[in-house]
């Protein structure tokens, strides 16, 4: 019996990378797409890559929303991305804060980024090999999640915080494989850097 191999997979941060940044977004009326954005994940599917929504949502444990607002702008998204001829194949949050967080919200939890508990489980329930998978996002945080879920490299956008998180990558010495302008960049970036290790 032949195993297919685990696909390689691009988990994307959702707020300010594929959204427009709204801070603590919790009306799915208000989700954005920032342009470009389902370009970017139309051409990762397309170059065989599952891609991931992977977000914080510290909202929830601030008491700002629930978990019924958080699902209901993921739906918003996916549904924007959908009929933006694009499609992600799974999309996981996290609702902890261990600082801020009220009742079984405050935890230390291994799914907040930059642990690496979302890309873990996203990859054992799709199949996702994680040494061949990148991180896009627009924060520190987002970059170094993919030291810790063993990824093969974290890329910033410049959307969202992204601007005064690159003087913090730096600051912090925090690896990263690229800065891109937005996920369309980061994509594109990503398709390049595939064909020419091929």
């Amino acid at each position: 019996m032949i195993r297919v191999m685990a696909r390689a997979a691009v988990f994307a941060d959702r707020d300010g990378t594929l959204c427009v940044e709204k801070n603590y977004l919790g009306d799915p009326a208000e989700v954005e797409l920032i342009p470009g954005a389902a370009e970017g994940v139309a051409l990762l599917r397309g170059a065989g890559f599952a891609v991931v929504v992977v977000t914080n949502q510290a909202g929830v444990a601030r008491g700002f929303f629930g978990e019924d607002a958080v699902a209901a702008v993921n739906r918003r998204l996916v549904e924007l991305l959908e009929g933006s001829g694009a499609a992600v194949d799974g999309v996981y949050y996290c609702p902890h804060h261990s600082e801020y967080g009220k009742g079984e919200y405050g935890k230390d939890c291994n799914c907040r980024k930059p642990r690496p508990g979302m890309l873990q489980r996203a990859a054992r329930e799709l199949d996702l090999d994680l040494r061949r998978s990148y991180m896009v996002g627009d924060k520190v945080s987002d970059v170094a999640t993919a030291a810790t879920a063993d990824c093969a490299g974290g890329i910033l956008v410049l959307t969202g915080y992204g601007v005064e998180h690159r003087e913090k990558l730096e600051r912090e010495r925090v690896r990263t494989l690229h800065v891109a302008d937005d996920f369309l960049g980061a994509a594109q970036w990503i398709f390049g850097h595939e064909r020419r290790a091929c």
